[in-house]
């Protein structure tokens, strides 16, 4: 990432005006007419506030805000120059004709053809209408995507809602609710053991998933990609199935203090078991791991590193690339949680020569419930099974099991067939945007919210990393977080307060919970402007 200029932020010292300026001038998406509503979704009740089928008059959530009162540093309040906020011919929502039960599920990531009149996937090769993913790839603004965000369309406590809460969830574009209904309302059936015509459109479907997340990772091969319910359960996977079987009495696991709980525990519990020990790598005062210190913990002992891409509660993006190359020289591996940085950094785990990459759906705009792992194949093919059932074997007799090749011998049971596809949909969607635009404006415009988060009297930062993501952790001086989250609620505005599950980066700093504020590409400076004059109305009358 880019390292945002000291005084403003923003990438080579330039205003944000400016750097808003050259992201329009790479914006292509195509446009419409302001006020088109969210399409409906055929079987999903409307959401309240908007107009069903692109009905005129839909709300917007985009605010128009000005600077601060009192503001004492140069803060920009105008929105960026971009694309006009609603994008034209948004692709109609998707209606199954009659005598739609067969061959629903047609056109996946692989390129299928469909029957006349039957709804499509989303290719990423196929063309597709004006305002479709496939129409406009190689363009972005963040108004185009905006237009895709039905719930960004509702009110909350009487004002249009401010999602700043993307760090726990992103919210969900159109593609993928309607990839969702479209899946269960014509061609829901289980995968790989029917014969059927469904058995094999939903199977299709579901390696085409495989296939799109392999590719969105930069992983050599599809194979290379086991199906999880999440982050979470690809790091337990990886404990208890490598864990189990590599780590002994004596064995370290560096953990930096930065890890989230999910990369903390799952390796407490095995090394418990295994009578290895976690040891913790310490944090900087600005909240990136110390560099220094981590080489000198690693040792002829030390049988994994587990880190993040990026930090969910300071932001931070560590060197992982280098971490890992020194991670290897001891011949550890290294797992790294890629929750957080999916949405935000591209993504490539050769580059990285990661043994273990893993990342969760619903914080990359898809369904919750669904997730990946990738791991390097070599290790991969030796991790034994860690959960038994269907789907992963290759033939049970009582005297002898055997088990089916990787990845399919690690998903025991049926997966989340129609999270694969919303996850395969939310892909499409985000990949159809210029992501070097995409990074630099959430660049500008975390910085853009840094500094006028500094105009709030008693307001203080978390972390002073200067690769970081879009993340705003922060306390209020006098003000409980949860009162802060509270009183923002009540203006629209979600932010999330607690300790983010990230106890020990917080312990860091001596506290036990605070205020955090993350963006998304969809985000927007007036946004911003509401966020900082809601906890400027919040001191001013504490």
């Amino acid at each position: 990432m880019t390292t945002p200029d000291v005084r403003t932020g923003v990438p080579g010292g330039e205003s944000l005006s400016e750097a808003a300026r050259l992201l329009t001038s790479v914006t292509s998406a195509p446009t419409a007419a302001e006020g088109a509503g969210v399409p409906s979704v055929p079987g999903v009740p409307g959401i309240p506030g908007i107009p069903a089928n692109g009905a005129a008059g839909a709300p917007t959530a985009a605010v128009t805000g000005s600077p601060p009162t009192g503001a004492t540093a140069s803060v920009p309040s105008a929105v960026p120059e971009a694309a006009p906020a609603a994008m034209a011919g948004s692709a109609p929502p998707t209606t199954l004709p009659q005598g739609a039960s067969e061959g629903a599920l047609l056109g996946t990531a692989q390129g299928l053809g469909a029957e006349a009149g039957m709804p499509r996937y989303p290719t990423a090769s196929a063309g597709g209408a004006p305002g479709s993913a496939a129409a406009r790839r190689g363009g972005f603004s963040p108004e185009a995507a905006r237009q895709d965000i039905p719930i960004l369309h509702r009110t909350v406590n009487g004002h249009p809602l401010v999602w700043l809460d993307n760090g726990a969830t992103t919210q969900k574009p159109r593609q993928v609710i309607e990839a969702l209904a479209s899946f269960y309302g014509a061609a829901n059936s289980n995968i790989h053991r029917g014969a059927h015509t469904m058995a094999r459109e939903a199977t299709e479907a579901y390696e085409g998933g495989r296939a799109a997340v392999a590719d969105f990772l930069g992983a050599g091969a599809p194979e290379d990609i086991v199906f999880t319910r999440g982050t979470t359960e690809a790091i337990n996977l990886v404990a208890q199935s490598w864990g189990r079987a590599n780590l002994g009495p004596g064995d370290d696991i560096l953990v930096p203090v930065l890890e989230h709980h999910s990369n903390i525990v799952p390796w407490q519990l095995i090394a418990k078991e295994r009578h290895a020990r976690v040891v913790p790598v310490p944090l900087t005062p600005e909240g990136e791991i110390d560099q220094d210190a981590y080489a000198d913990l690693l040792s002829s002992r030390t049988q994994l590193v587990a880190l993040s891409h990026a930090s969910n509660v300071l932001g931070t993006v560590p060197p992982v690339a280098q971490m890992t190359a020194l991670a290897h020289r001891y011949g550890a591996k290294v797992l790294v949680d890629g929750a957080q940085a999916v949405a935000h950094l591209p993504v490539d785990v050769q580059a990285l020569d990661a043994d273990f990459y893993a990342f969760s759906g619903h914080k990359l705009f898809a369904p919750t419930g669904i997730g990946a792992l990738y791991a390097k194949p070599e290790v991969l093919a030796a991790m034994p099974v860690w959960q038994g059932g269907g789907n992963m074997i290759e033939s049970v007799d009582f005297g002898e099991t055997t088990f089916a090749a990787v990845p399919h011998r690690m998903e025991a049971g049926t997966g989340d067939i129609g999270g694969v596809v919303g996850l395969l949909s939310a892909l499409q969607w985000l990949t159809s945007f210029d992501r070097d635009a995409v990074a630099a404006y959430e660049t500008a415009l975390t910085g853009y919210a840094q500094q006028a988060l500094a105009t709030v009297p008693g307001l203080e930062i978390l972390g002073a990393a200067p690769d970081r993501i879009a993340v705003l952790t922060f306390t209020l001086a006098g003000q409980d977080p949860a009162a802060i989250a509270d009183c923002l609620d009540r203006d629209g505005i979600a932010v999330r307060a607690g300790h983010h599950c990230a106890q020990p980066a917080l312990r860091h700093y001596g506290l036990e919970s605070a205020a955090r504020a993350s963006f998304a590409l969809y985000n927007t400076p007036q946004e911003v402007d509401e966020l900082v004059a809601s906890l400027r109305r919040m001191q001013q009358d504490s």
